[in-house]
């Protein structure tokens, strides 16, 4: 590849070697015992995972089933409470019980222990003030998991109680929480004329609560202490190179004495960010010399990992009388628990789509993120936008009613295209096919109507043995547009590092990009499978041994990994096909490569890529490092965003005005992909991301009082299951292509969680006219019938 626009900034290195390499792979069980005829594939086709059969035979290793000889069991004392100071810590009952190994308590931490992916502000373990439920207080390793866990218990701690700040408007008020202060981060973004009105104007106040990544595994970890000191972590880490250099700093050592070996992720979006597990961990082996490992209970993962951020907005809407937006006025306030973690990212994406996808000539947004005694908030998926994305529909409902208009024209008189000004004063220079979008859904067939027949009564929003009768429902028709950017943004450094080796007829990537359940694994597989023609092709596992390709969010491994991986292949490419070119007096362009095989344009050449390497390996190395962005200034302003992605979502819901139950009968989404790179894989990312956004709407809220966490289990978090899943109608894919990212696909996995919840709200304000304004929508605020 060569040329500048979104690669120019990737550099690489290339070389050749005798020999064979062994190549490493999850998909090496996949890819045995295929058919005589290899299937279709590379970009474009619906490529299976290549770890699809052994995670559904359950032989998927994960860290919970990981082994080492010597292996003791660890376990955490958590604090019980929201908010208190540490008088004393008596671990000596602790240390006495038979087969305790060790206990180590924040003393047993080099230096101040102070950690955080973006600021240090968490300690490894709470030493003089407990900030947060479930806050680690010290740490066991003993022989058997049992012994571990009675030993916890058994360290005595005494607490002098402190009142909790719950409410993050309190916290503007209260006593410091922290040495830092309670305000994290205040933006304040001033866009056009503050004086300019509008003649109708429309105010809300939304809530939106706090949902649990909820992953399908709960952490786990092993730590194996290492011969010179060191020592290496197997966890299911989203970010390994940033996991070594964190714990290398809690521990005192060296980074290049610390290996984070990454095993298996049973999904991610943002719980896996949380080192609180690792650190103890890598602390007890050290001190014990000897493996120790931590499966973390249902009840832990929900105490200790980052939950989406609780956030309060206020809204002041202006139009004129046609219904174009003239200006918008919002206050945002996230609650960020006790630690910062990500909540600057989290204001920075939240104020900035704060208006949505629409054209607003004037806006004016304050932005706050602060500390309290909350559980920790941090990334999850779409964090700042789609609870921006709640409020500002809602408007736009409020908006439409008052004018007498269609939502659905409403929208269109204002949405976004390419070329238009985002509140921050960056250009949209990316495809923004909004219009299209929303016509797409608009048009699509609606669903029918429920049949009245006892045969039909599942479909009532009940479900079979509900209460519900069929003259209380009413079907409401509800429409969200969304949007979310890919990549880090306000000058996050982006780069990404990828070799690629071929010996033989075996292509392997090393690439430390590591596969959350976005698909990575296999994009890479169909890069190399597009470039080189070669069937078979393995990703090896993921360390720190390898060069770092940072976390796995924003879909930012799509383009930023994948487009390491792209380059790397094609200098391997022309490695391979430069000798044969120079021999036959032709260039490489004139050579095409497929299905193993070298063939000329005219039919000269053709031989196999395997004669072709002669017994040599080909490998190139590669980076890829996307246009730098800039930091939002004191005005809320720059340009902070490599690129954006949208979706359009219609919500067709039924709702029983009498009990408040709401049953989703279906949700149509048409969504700009820029390019579909694996079919099948993209809808599946899709229909997950409308699942978790209708759970966001409906269920999913870990309730606190007074900063404790009520019932944190899979019986008290509701979870959307297989029955509470509508109908999801994928209605159109547009592909317009980005021209700066690789293969000019866009995030896909976000932005349907971005945008569901707020068509499902609108859905049910359609069906009940009440003012639906807060996420997860209550029983109560769907009963009856009112003017929204």
């Amino acid at each position: 590849m060569t040329g500048t626009g979104g690669m120019g900034g990737m550099t690489g290195t290339a070389g050749t070697a005798e020999g064979a390499v062994t190549a490493h792979s999850v998909a090496s069980s996949a890819l045995s015992g295929g058919p005589a005829e290899p299937p279709p594939h590379g970009l474009g086709v619906s490529l299976p995972a290549a770890d699809a059969d052994a995670k559904t035979q359950g032989t998927y290793p994960y860290a919970a089933d990981l082994w080492a000889e010597g292996l003791l069991w660890a376990a955490v004392l958590r604090s019980p409470h929201p908010h208190a100071r540490i008088v004393s810590i008596d671990t000596a009952d602790a240390a006495r019980m038979p087969g305790v190994r060790a206990v180590v308590t924040h003393a047993d931490v080099p230096g101040d222990g102070a950690h955080g992916r973006r600021v240090a502000d968490r300690p490894v373990f709470a030493s003089d003030i407990v900030r947060h439920h479930g806050e680690p207080i010290a740490a066991v390793a003993a022989d058997h998991p049992d012994t571990a866990r009675l030993a916890a218990a058994a360290i005595a701690v005494e607490y002098d109680l402190l009142e909790p700040v719950t409410d993050p408007e309190q916290a503007f008020s209260a006593e410091p929480l922290h040495p830092d202060g309670n305000l994290i981060r205040h933006i304040p973004l001033r866009f056009g004329d503050p004086e300019v009105t509008g003649e109708v104007v429309v105010e809300g106040l939304y809530r939106i609560g706090r949902q649990d990544p909820a992953p399908i595994g709960a952490e786990a970890g092993l730590a194996v202490p290492r011969p010179d000191g060191g020592v290496e972590i197997y966890t299911a880490s989203t970010d390994p190179h940033a996991d070594r250099d964190l714990a290398a700093a809690c521990f005192g050592l060296e980074p290049e004495r610390v290996k984070v070996v990454v095993t298996g992720v049973p999904g991610a979006m943002g719980d896996r960010e949380d080192p609180g597990m690792q650190l103890p961990l890598g602390l007890l082996a050290l001190r014990t010399g000897h493996p120790v490992k931590l499966a973390a209970t249902r009840e832990e993962s929900f105490l200790s990992h980052p939950h989406r951020h609780p956030t309060l907005l206020r809204y002041r809407h202006h139009a004129d009388a046609d219904g174009k937006l003239v200006k918008v006025e919002a206050q945002i306030l996230l609650d960020a628990g006790a630690y910062a973690d990500s909540s600057s990212e989290a204001l920075a994406a939240a104020v900035s789509f704060a208006c949505g996808p629409y054209v607003v000539p004037h806006a004016f947004v304050e932005g706050w993120a602060v500390r309290t005694n909350n559980p920790p908030s941090g990334h999850v998926r779409g964090e700042g936008a789609m609870q921006v994305c709640a409020a500002y529909e809602g408007q736009m409902d409020k908006l439409a009613a008052r004018l007498g208009l269609d939502p659905a024209e409403l929208r269109l008189r204002n949405v976004m295209a390419t070329g238009d000004l985002l509140p921050t004063g960056q250009t949209v220079t990316c495809p923004a096919p909004v219009a299209e979008l929303l016509r797409s859904v608009r048009d699509f067939p609606l669903p029918a109507l429920p049949v009245d027949d006892p045969e039909e009564q599942w479909l009532l929003p009940g479900g079979v043995d509900g209460a519900g009768e069929p003259g209380a429902v009413r079907r409401g028709v509800g429409y969200g547009l969304g949007m979310v950017h890919m990549l880090g943004a306000e000058g996050t450094d982006e780069v990404s590092t990828a070799t690629v080796k071929v010996t033989g007829s075996v292509a392997t990537v090393i690439c430390a990009a590591v596969e959350t359940g976005q698909g990575f694994a296999t994009l890479a597989r169909q890069i190399v499978q597009e470039i080189l023609g070669l069937d078979e092709v393995h990703v090896a596992p993921v360390d720190t041994d390898q060069p770092p390709s940072g976390p796995g969010a924003h879909s930012r491994h799509t383009w930023v990994s994948g487009g390491a991986v792209e380059r790397a292949a094609r200098m391997v490419r022309t490695q391979l096909l430069q000798p044969l070119a120079h021999q036959f007096g032709m260039s490489t362009e004139l050579l095409s490569i497929a299905d193993g095989k070298i063939t000329s344009y005219d039919g000269v050449l053709s031989t196999t890529v395997a004669e072709a390497l002669d017994g040599k390996e080909l490998w190139a190395t590669a980076q890829c490092r996307p246009h730098p962005t800039e930091p939002l200034d004191d005005t809320g302003q720059g340009d902070a965003f490599v690129g954006i992605a949208f979706c359009a979502v219609r919500a067709v819901v039924d709702v029983d005005i009498e009990l408040g139950s709401v049953r989703v009968v279906e949700m149509a989404v048409a969504q700009d992909v820029g390019r579909v790179l694996n079919p099948r894989q993209a809808r599946a990312r899709i229909e997950a991301g409308i699942t978790q956004g209708v759970g966001a709407a409906l269920t999913e809220n870990l309730r606190t009082t007074g900063g404790l966490v009520r019932r944190p289990d899979l019986t008290g978090y509701a979870l959307p299951t297989s029955l509470d899943t509508p109908d999801i109608r994928i209605v159109k894919l547009v592909e317009e292509r980005d021209v700066v990212a690789p293969f000019g696909a866009k995030a896909i996995s976000a932005v349907p969680v971005v945008t569901s919840p707020a068509a499902v709200a609108a859905a049910v304000r359609a069906a009940t006219g009440r003012p639906v304004n807060r996420l997860p929508i209550r029983p109560q605020a769907a009963v009856g019938a009112g003017a929204v």
